[in-house]
């Protein structure tokens, strides 16, 4: 687990090594009498916290696996490679029954504010660009989770010129589990394996642009999930509630929020989409990359993102049926026949859910398929090319938009969850950005425009709870005031089915 302290973000060793460094650049101002056991005290103690870091010591996780320094700490061992010689070059110099020898202040001053900036930047970027500490699920029970891959033989897979090809999506679950032993090895986020969460970090990072150096502490994450761990023994059958990720997006995007829907009795299955999402590791160890590229041309972008979003809608259909195999073990879905979760989905309580272009799948698929009983968009504009009622009730979580940011939106939005012919809802989150609905705020800057200014632990904490009222309302049929609950997180929209249609 991760051994970051609250609010730092940094591991203990982290935090000897900024402190360490300071005190060496402090000792050169000190008198002589303190200045000597404090400059060979601050110096080991910098030296060997930086060291034992770089050696793979219990840097930021405290794991095997967390092996070399973070970029952060570099600007912190590079001040206190300037400082020394500040602190420890009077002491060398210096001669029985003589004062020690110091550099003039005017001289020292400027570099005690460059060696002292330069370590501040440190924690600086650690805050900025943290390993994400994922918030501890408020529920009854422990979380499992697994990967599964199916390959759906009666459909082509249209990314390859192979016509053999079929389309092929890797799901990741989470459940309810019994409570786990306390030395269970936590699963790592973005992947079965770190080299895998490293691959996939390094594709997201391609994806949106950003330098990989900067995001090199997410794969290091562990969640509050444990690999393989047995089904909750309570002999009760979990609704299922299925997930699309935002275009380039990957499975494991939404971790805090499944962890916290699993934990409250809700089995959540993610897909992997292959040549869409950034990075598909499949089973046998081949790595799918996107090949998502925008073309500047509107026309031609919306048209593939239309196209891709009827792909996916397809998708979390065929995993649905696959989930139903597999709870029946009817011998019909493929891998095990027996499983440790047959007879433990209630696949006749499902929603479909998505963020971003996912959002827009989950509500075409929402149409097409009347197996799926609810469907929640998070952020994401309605792409059906044939938009007709459906049954089910809907949720939208929304960013504030307005008619100058984006005109189309909320029309589409609107007219969509009007085809609705249950009661929805449309929820504008004030403070909300885009990423505000995946892990994002766990792990940037908090910028507005990147991930809203909700906080990182209001973010997760606001879009798990404002879905698990709609879902414990429409899935478990508790008796629950929605709009009132949906209300105290952001301005609510209700929209009726037309009694007269």
């Amino acid at each position: 687990m991760s051994q970051t302290i609250t609010g730092l973000h940094l591991s203990p060793l982290e935090v000897l090594a900024v402190l360490g460094a300071l005190a060496l650049v402090a000792a050169r101002w000190l008198p002589p009498a303190a200045r000597t056991p404090l400059t060979i005290t601050a110096g080991s103690l910098c030296t060997l916290a930086l060291g034992a870091l770089a050696l793979g010591g219990p840097g930021v996780l405290g794991t095997a696996d967390a092996v070399g320094i973070r970029w952060q700490m570099l600007p912190v061992a590079a001040g206190a490679a300037l400082a020394l010689p500040f602190a420890a070059l009077p002491l060398l110099r210096r001669r029985p029954g003589r004062p020690a020898r110091r550099a003039p202040w005017w001289l020292a001053l400027p570099g005690s504010l460059l060696c002292t900036t330069l370590i501040a930047t440190g924690p600086a970027a650690a805050w900025a660009f943290p390993v994400p500490a994922f918030p501890e699920p408020t529920g009854r029970f422990a979380v499992g989770t697994r990967v599964m891959q199916w390959t759906d033989p009666q459909r082509p897979e249209t990314a390859t010129d192979d016509p053999d090809d079929r389309r092929t999506v890797v799901t990741q679950l989470w459940y309810p589990a019994d409570k786990h032993p306390a030395n269970a090895p936590r699963a790592p986020y973005l992947g079965r394996t770190p080299q895998e969460a490293r691959t996939v970090s390094q594709a997201l990072a391609r994806y949106t642009g950003l330098p990989a150096f900067l995001i090199d502490g997410v794969p290091r994450a562990r969640t509050h999930s444990v690999f393989n761990a047995p089904p909750a023994r309570t002999g009760e059958r979990f609704p299922v509630v299925l997930f699309s990720p935002g275009l380039g997006g990957v499975r494991t995007q939404n971790t805090a929020w499944a962890e916290e829907l699993a934990a409250n009795g809700y089995v959540v299955a993610a897909l992997d989409h292959p040549y869409d999402s950034a990075a598909v590791v499949l089973t046998d160890g081949r790595t799918i990359n996107t090949r998502i590229t925008a073309t500047g041309d509107d026309g031609e972008d919306n048209r593939r993102a239309t196209e891709t979003t009827a792909i996916r809608a397809a998708d979390l259909s065929f995993t649905l049926t696959q989930l139903d195999h597999l709870n029946r073990a009817d011998g019909q879905g493929q891998g095990q026949t027996t499983d440790p979760l047959t007879g433990r989905l209630d696949t006749t309580r499902t929603a479909v859910t998505g963020h971003s272009l996912g959002g827009g799948a989950a509500l075409q698929a929402a149409r097409q398929d009347p197996r799926f009983a609810a469907v929640i968009d998070l952020d994401g504009y309605p792409r059906d090319p044939d938009p007709r009622p459906f049954p089910q009730p809907a949720l939208a979580l929304t960013q504030a938009i307005t008619a100058d940011t984006d005109p189309r939106y909320l029309p589409r939005l609107t007219e969509t969850l009007q085809l609705s012919t249950a009661t929805s809802y449309r929820l504008t989150i004030p403070g909300a950005a885009h990423l505000t609905f995946t892990d994002a705020p766990l792990y940037l800057p908090p910028i507005p425009s990147l991930a809203g200014t909700l906080g990182r632990t209001e973010s997760p904490r606001t879009v798990a709870a404002t879905t698990l009222a709609f879902l414990n309302t429409t899935l478990r049929h508790q008796d629950i005031d929605l709009p009132a609950t949906l209300v105290a997180y952001g301005d609510l929209t209700t929209h009726r089915p037309d009694p007269h249609p």
